[in-house]
């Protein structure tokens, strides 16, 4: 049986002839995607010097001897706002000694100004006769290039911003339309299929009769895949019938890039999972791992010429079993198909708050909650509710603690590895 990372190899390795598909989507369509390629500057970043705060474009020799008690008066000579379409390099915008211009943020900078004070440290006082120009009084030194946004300080035109497989942020929408463009290359979205399996199985909000349970598997999993910025799913329900799983998981394989089955992947009477798959053309890459929850997790590969065309996953029908193999299985590969750079996994270490036993041989993913202890270091505590059937514990975690194969006990106040929990990323 396989361990936990030989088995997220073999999904890395699989995922190496993954063909990512391109497409052009609009600035609005563009959070959460993977950029197909690197983003460069088609100018220079600001694309010319700017003002970086409303006040007084000045000559800095004026000011030299400018304090709070003894202000410099200067002549007001003009005004430069923002969006102006003079060419504010004109004549009509040149500094002399003794003058200053009214610059407001974002307004282009002359040539002749050599820095801006800010209008905190400025006096306006008005003349009496409408035809002399208006004084003032600045009551601070300045030095060259004070609140001046030099062009290209940011970017030079042609010069790198991002790179291929940046996941899109707020922040990078308003990069890219701060450069001027309205929409970006993305890898295409992966359609993911949820095949849900059991007679016992109704929808939430239908009435429940005998022992029947609700559906909680499609619903949990449509939202994981949601909350990684999968818009594209379909889901399906089979029933405890070969034929029927059959015809549905041959839909689903028309229709999409990954499956993931839910129930019916282990050793049962009923659980058609595995073999249905084989016989629609799913090559086995492994089934069952040495965890827990999730040994009996599947997964398998529709291939041509050597290429991966779709991934197949079978996930355990129990709800914590499921949602944690989606975690550690399926999101994985979920982030290589979208065109993510891969990350090590968010692992740290913390104390344990109270001892754990367990049967070795498998690698125990327990649910936990994790604080911060009196000397400063992470004190995790496995939640109530650890079967694979109670979601209260995993609902209520925020880690899982990584309990290794070949331990059985570990006491309070042990180090152990802990796997960060975050359904969006």
């Amino acid at each position: 049986m396989l361990t936990y990372e030989q088995a997220l190899n073999q999904i890395r390795q699989s995922l190496g002839t993954w063909q990512k598909g391109v497409e052009t989507v609009q600035l609005k369509d563009a959070l959460g995607r993977v950029l197909a390629g690197p983003i460069k500057a088609g100018f220079d970043l600001p694309r010319f010097n700017n003002s970086a705060v409303d006040g007084y474009g000045v000559l800095v020799e004026d000011l030299n001897s400018a304090t709070e008690s003894a202000p410099i008066k200067l002549q007001l000579a003009g005004q430069v706002a923002a969006g102006t379409k003079d060419d504010a390099q004109g004549e009509g915008y040149k500094l002399r000694p003794g003058q200053c211009l009214r610059i407001l943020t974002g307004a282009p900078v002359p040539e002749s100004v050599e820095a801006v004070v800010m209008k905190e440290f400025c006096r306006l006082e008005e003349s009496a006769d409408e035809k002399s120009p208006e004084s003032i009084f600045i009551d601070c030194k300045t030095r060259i290039g004070e609140n001046i946004r030099l062009q290209g300080e940011e970017l030079e035109a042609g010069s790198n911003v991002l790179a291929q497989g940046m996941l899109v942020s707020p922040p990078i929408i308003g990069l890219l339309a701060t450069l001027g463009q309205a929409e970006v290359s993305v890898f295409k979205q992966p359609h993911v299929s949820v095949i849900s399996t059991g007679d016992e199985l109704i929808d939430p909000g239908q009435p429940i009769t005998g022992c029947q349970i609700y559906n909680s598997n499609t619903p949990a999993l449509l939202g994981a895949l949601q909350a990684l910025g999968i818009s594209k799913t379909s889901s399906h329900h089979a029933l405890d019938d070969r034929d029927q799983t059959r015809q549905i998981f041959q839909t689903a394989l028309a229709q999409s890039d990954l499956i993931i089955s839910v129930g019916g992947v282990s050793v049962g009477e009923r659980d058609y999972v595995k073999e249905v798959f084989e016989d629609l053309g799913v090559r086995t890459v492994f089934w069952r791992v040495a965890i827990k929850p999730g040994k009996p997790v599947y997964f398998g590969l529709v291939e041509k010429d050597q290429v991966v065309q779709k991934l197949i996953f079978g996930l355990p029908g129990n709800p914590v079993s499921a949602l944690v193999t989606f975690n550690l299985f399926v999101k994985p590969a979920l982030k290589i198909m979208q065109g993510l750079k891969e990350k090590s996994q968010r692992i740290t270490m913390a104390r344990l708050a109270r001892n754990l036993k367990k049967k070795g041989g498998r690698l125990d993913f327990v649910r936990g909650t994790l604080e911060s202890g009196e000397d400063g270091t992470l004190v995790a505590q496995a939640t109530s509710g650890q079967e694979s059937h109670m979601l209260t514990g995993l609902a209520a975690a925020d880690c899982l603690m990584l309990f290794q194969a070949d331990l059985e006990f570990l006491p309070e106040g042990s180090l152990l590895p802990v796997q960060l929990l975050n359904w969006h990323e």
